[in-house]
Formats: structure tokens, sequence, C-alpha cells
């Protein structure tokens, strides 16, 4: 089981399992400091020699004549500012009198089996007994009878260590927190790359990687989502760090709303690591009596570069984040109409659409955006939550059982946080909308947000919702959110507490999942937020999957499945093969290609089959029964990173592996065709290095070692032009000609060996 060890003389905690290691210590002052965070090394009883103490010609000192104690030139674990640190801090607390100083120091240690949950947020989470560790450390401001409860928890089988930060207020001074990040980090140096995933609507996640330089470099969210431009995670990598080998901390925030993730670094060339909410129009008044929880932050390492990195955070996202109910349970194949109708449908249209995707083998059928109200556009009936009558004459309601009875199940498209100006819910409660007082309202995709730091409002829609999802025959509702915030002010609040707007709206989101998910324990969630802008870990906890984007082309998701997959799990990633020409941007690409793609994720089609040809439905019958046959391996197998589209034009290969290592799925990617390219090797990593594998599309049986050290050699690309002889034909000159190719290849431990 994981450890953790209190060197009472000299007030160190060791956090460690079979992999890494965690250590920080009590220091004179009382506050924490930081030694080590890495792989783990031994135990011993002082680790004291890692706490440099020096003196430096400019700067300040803790105690008087004591010329080597500043925590200017110290390394620690939750840094505050003014009492001689510069540097950005963790926390940063205002009390009546105006003051910003503090004094959190030492006030006691617990050390406990299991893992306590973060009230009205969401986090990982510990089973039976010794599957993680958790250490508690209790800081005490006695002026103010403030308190500061640290937490660490370290897991047995995932190489992770879970951070968050609660401030508690025991006295009678009203107290006002300005900045409350969740984790930071001292590291020793700043010899890194820092990488970062980065993007906007239609292009999410593309992965950014810069050296770390003197100063600061951050990535933020104001939107109140996480957001398409920035995801709330970074990674730092040693320069010679590659996928497969190496140094590689990663830092996620389990948090779906407005962050702030940065890397400082000092003049002595030390690097901070900041992770939390946005401090940015964020404010939190603490009355006598009263709490708050920071969000959790996930700090992982690695030895085994960025592929072990993203592993790390892989396991742990799918066996202690995502909910017990769709914890590493196979996500159904789907069929959404949206890019097949948009709003132009009836119930007739969709039950054909239906009809047909059962046949083709699709499991689950997603009625999307206009079943409601009077929506027969993007500008009216949001908030209406309402069959209308005149397309679906038996409701919602009727049309899922009758998607039942066909052998399907049923799913359902809500926007619950937004409203239209027409609609009967923005009539009835138009002060429901976020909005300054006196000030004009911006739009958004003609709509609105609603005001969801209300409890009222968050009550009247889960009603609403409730009233739909008891009457009919549903298992999958895709929540959407296609608005940012602006103009954000808390009607509800107050004037004292609108620094706590952004972070009471997101406990509002979680609050109306948690209320659902406990109402309807076995609908499968997928969120969407104009595709991507809310692809986070905090919303895995509630929707085990996300629609990773809004642009369905093939060549496109390549990348954004790719930098997607730099934290979040295969099976997370909603990914769909859509018609052509794409309805993005218009690029027709063939249909194994796309499924290709879409194949590494929660599968599904974005289309109408009945509008396309004989011989398409039979591929996609044949893409379902592969897909399933092998759909576990997909989702819940290890998933490795090959080679990078970002640095090769587009082209790109990755594999996944079964757990047992006796499976594993390669595909690669090429984009653009090129005369006379050099020839393809690549090596594939995961696989048993002793066993024999056979892989029929070849046509040979490799061992496992084999192709991890000498590489496979894929398919041939074509380098002439065979039209000029007719005895030479792409398929006898090497099977990869043109743009937009793909090749699957499954390789199989041979039986007996």
């Amino acid at each position: 089981m994981p450890n953790i060890i209190f060197n009472q003389e000299t007030k160190e905690f060791h956090l460690q399992n079979k992999r890494i290691s965690y250590i920080l210590c009590i220091l004179q002052n009382g506050q924490l400091g930081h030694l080590y965070f890495g792989k783990r090394v031994t135990h011993r009883d002082s680790f004291q020699h890692w706490l440099q103490l020096r003196t430096c010609s400019h700067t300040a000192y803790a105690f008087e004549k004591n010329f080597l104690f500043s925590l200017d030139l110290i390394r620690q674990e939750y840094p505050c500012y003014g009492t001689t640190d510069y540097r950005e801090p963790a926390y940063q607390m205002e009390l009546e009198n105006g003051s910003r100083i503090t004094n959190f120091v030492y006030k006691g240690h617990e050390i406990f089996d299991g893992k306590k949950p973060l009230e009205g947020l969401p986090g990982t989470y510990a089973e039976e007994p010794g599957d993680a560790c958790t250490l508690e450390v209790v800081l005490e401001d006695k002026l103010i009878q403030a308190e500061l409860v640290l937490s660490y928890t370290i897991y047995e089988n995932y190489d992770v260590i879970c951070r968050s930060a609660r401030f508690i207020n025991h006295g009678e001074e009203r107290l006002k927190l300005r900045r409350a990040l969740s984790a930071s980090i001292d590291f020793y140096d700043s010899e890194f790359e820092m990488l970062q995933l980065d993007g906007s609507w239609a292009r999410e996640r593309h992965i950014t990687k810069r050296k770390v330089e003197k100063g600061i470099q951050a990535i933020t969210s104001t939107r109140g989502e996480s957001s398409a431009e920035h995801n709330p995670f970074l990674a730092l990598k040693r320069p010679d760090t590659t996928e497969m080998q190496g140094d590689a901390y990663g830092f996620c925030l389990v948090y779906s709303g407005n962050f702030l993730a940065q890397v400082e670094v000092d003049r002595f060339e030390t690097a901070r690591v900041s992770l939390g909410i946005n401090p940015f129009e964020f404010t939190w008044i603490l009355d006598s009596g009263a709490a708050f929880q920071t969000p959790e932050a996930v700090l992982t390492y690695s030895a085994q570069g960025l592929n072990g990195m993203s592993q790390n955070f892989h396991a742990l996202f799918n066996e202690r984040l995502v909910r017990r109910c769709w914890r590493n349970r196979e996500r159904p194949v789907v069929l959404n109409n949206w890019e097949a109708t948009y709003f132009r449908f009836d119930e007739q249209k969709i039950l054909e659409i239906a009809e047909k995707a059962k046949k083709l083998g699709v499991e689950l059928f997603v009625l999307d955006d206009g079943w409601f109200g009077k929506r027969n556009s993007s500008r009216s009936s949001l908030g209406d939550w309402y069959s209308d009558r005149e397309k679906l004459p038996d409701g919602v309601e009727g049309l899922s059982k009758k998607i039942e009875a066909m052998g399907l199940k049923f799913g359902l498209w809500f926007e619950p946080e937004m409203v239209n100006r027409v609609s009967r819910l923005y009539e009835e409660h138009e002060d429901w909308v976020i909005r300054t007082p006196g000030r004009p309202m911006s739009h958004g995709r003609s709509q609105y947000v609603l005001d969801f730091s209300n409890p009222e409002v968050v009550d009247y829609i889960f009603q609403a919702m409730r009233k739909i999802l008891e009457n009919s025959k549903i298992s999958y509702i895709k929540w959407d959110m296609n608005r940012t915030i602006t103009e954000a002010y808390g009607s509800s609040l107050g004037t004292d507490r609108q620094g706590e707007f952004f972070h009471r709206y997101i406990l509002g989101v979680y609050a109306l999942y948690e209320r659902l998910i406990e109402a309807f324990p076995e609908i499968l969630f997928e969120s969407c937020a104009s595709g991507g802008a809310r692809f986070d870990a905090g919303l895995l906890y509630y929707a085990p999957q996300c629609w990773a984007s809004d642009d369905t082309d093939g060549v496109e998701r390549i990348k954004i499945q790719y930098g997607t997959s730099m934290v979040y799990p295969i099976s997370s990633i909603g990914a769909h093969v859509s018609a052509v020409p794409n309805h993005q941007l218009r690029r027709t690409t063939p249909l194994d290609f796309r499924a290709n793609v879409a194949f590494f994720g929660a599968f599904g089609y974005e289309l109408d089959p009945n509008a396309m040809t004989e011989e398409e439905q039979q591929q996609i019958i044949g893409q379902i029964q592969f897909f399933k046959k092998y759909r576990k391996v997909f989702q819940f197998g290890k998933f490795y990173r090959l080679q990078d589209p970002f640095a090769h034009q587009g082209n790109a290969a990755w594999m996944v592996v079964s757990e047992d290592r006796r499976t594993a799925i390669f595909s690669c990617f090429k984009v653009l065709a090129s005369p006379n390219p050099k020839l393809k090797k690549i090596a594939l990593a995961g696989l048993l290095p002793e066993k024999q594998y056979r892989c029929s599309r070849a046509g040979e049986v490799y061992y496992g070692d084999e192709l991890m050290n000498m590489g496979f050699l894929p398919e041939m690309e074509f380098t002439g032009t065979y039209v000029r002889d007719p005895e030479i034909t792409e398929e006898n000159s090497g099977g990869d000609a043109g743009d937009f190719t793909s090749h699957l290849y499954v390789f199989e431990c041979r039986d007996g060996e």
C-alpha cells in the first residue's frame, strides 16, 4: 500500500508508492517547505541536506541576526506574499484592517487511509483499504483565528499526488480570500520545456511547447469555462525528454471554470508552478465559522516521457475520477442526427434515420437540438424544456419509446445553462439572466446565460429536465454550453460578494449534474461546450465523455485527438464519423480515413445513413463490427503516441495496447501525398518483447521486441505514375497512394506463444 512517513525529529513528510516520492517539511518559521518530487527514493531518517539555506545581498530575512532563512530563497509548498518571499503566492487573504499579511504556521497533522470527498466539488476518490493514503497538514494563524488545511493524497497504483487547500475562519473577524490556488510547487531549477494545450473553436487542444524562461509564463481562462483557448493543464519536461523516455511532470486542475496555470522563474533560475482558480475576478468572503475549499489539483511524474505522464492521467481518470456506474464501462456506438438534419426534422424523419442506424449496428440514437419549444433556429426556445408537438406529435416521451422498441437506446440534447429572448422562460424570468444592472447585455448565438450562481435557477432547470427524463426512455444526455459569460453579476449575491460569482456559477453547474445523476444514475452524460470548450477533468467526474470538437473533419481531428490524449483518456473523447464534404471545412476524405481516426475514442456517427450509397452503408456495417470486436482495447487499453502531427505536416501514428498486452491496434495517417517520399518505419510500443504477434493485414508474424526496436514497416507509398503502365496498379505498386490515406493494423499474440 502507499506509505506516508513522518520523521518526527526533522519534521519531514515522505509520501511514496513503488514508483514516486514526494517530500515536504516543516520549516523553522512553521511554514511548509518542499524538498522533492519525482522518482521514488529510499526513505531515510533525515532529508535536511536537501533543504538549501543561503544568504543573498539583496533580500530580507525572517529572523533577527539570521542571514540564511529567507523565503525568497527557499522552496515552499504553499507560499504567501509579503514576509520575505517576493514571488507569486499560492494564496492571499485580506483582513478587516486592510492588511494582506498572514502567518499560517504548523499546528498539527493527520495521516489516514483513504481520501475524503471535496464538498460540492468533483475530485478523485479511493476505494478499498490501502488504495490511497492522505496527509492533512493543519496550519494556523493565531492572530486571526483561522486555519489552513493542506491535503495530499498518494495512491498505490497511480503515480500521482492529489492536492487541495481548505480555509476555515474560526474567529469573529470577517476575512476575504483574494487568491486561493490548489497547488504550488518549487523546483530546484528551470531547465524545462513547458507544454500546454491551446486552440479555439474547431481546433481545440493543439499542443504548444516553449522553453521555460525567466519571468512568468501563464495560461488562463476568464470566460466562465475552462475554455477552448487554453486547457487547465500544463506539463514540464526536460529538454531531452521524448514521448517514450525522460522526466515529465504533469499538472491538471479538476475544475471547469476560470483557472490559472503558470510557471514563474526567479533570479536564481528556479521554477515555481502554480495551479488553481484564476485570481482575476475572484474574491471569497469568509464570515465567522465559514470555510472555503479549493478544487483539486493532480500532479504526476513519469520517467517514461510524455506517454508515461499521459498514461498516469488516463489510468487515474478512468478508474478513480469517472463515477462508478460508468467507470471502465464500454461506451455505446451512437448516431447523432445533428449534421443529418440540423433543425429540419419531424418524427418520421427521425424514425427513418434511427431504423437505418439500427440495421447498420448502431446501439444508441441521439436526438440533438431542435426538439423543444418552437426551436426552428438558434434564435428561440432555449429554456423551454417541453416537446415541440408539431415536430413530435407524441413528444420526446413517445419518440424515445418507439426508438427503444426498435432495439436502440435513446439519447437527448439539452443546453441547460442557456435561454433565448424568444422563450417562455425569458418572458417569465428575465431576472434570471446574467447581466450587470444598468448596462447593455452582450449576446452570443442569440442566447444568454442563466445565473447558475442562484440556487433557485438551478432548481427550476432540474425540475424541468426531470419531468422529461421521468416520462421518457432516455439513456444518454448530451449537455451543451454554447455561450461564454459576459457582464458577470449575480443578482442574488449582494454587492459585497460579486467576486464569488464565477466560482458559485460553476458550483451551480456541478450541483445540477449531481442532482440529475442521483435521480438517474444509469444515464450516460456527454459534456459539450461549442464542442470542446469545457473538456476538463472536473466535468469527467460527472460526464465520462466529452464532445471533443464541433470540427468533425478527419484531418483536423487527428491533431485535436492527439493533443487531447496528452491528459484525457481515449474513452472520454467523443469522436464521430461525419458526412462529406465536411460541414466545417468542406473537405472530402475517405470513409475509412474518418473511421480510423474516430475509432480511437467514444465512437459514433454524425450523418444521415439514408443519404449514403449501399457501398458506404456496407462499409459502416464493417466498421461498427470491427469496433465492437475491439472496443475494450480502443477505449481502455494503453494509448501510445508514436508520430506527432504537429511536427510532421499533419501526418501521425498512434496505437493502443490491451491490458494483457496480447492485442495491439496501430494506425498511421498521411494527410498529403508527396513525390518519392522517404520510406516509413515506426517503432511500436507496449508489447510483450518475447511474444510473437500475427498481423493478418501485413501477412507476417513478428516478435514484440522486433516491432518495438527494429520498428514496423507500414504499406509502401506509391512512388511512380501507375497510369502510364497498365500492368502497374495502385494495388501492386504500394497501397498508400494519394492524399488522406490511413492504415490500421491489428497485432494478436499467437495462441500458445
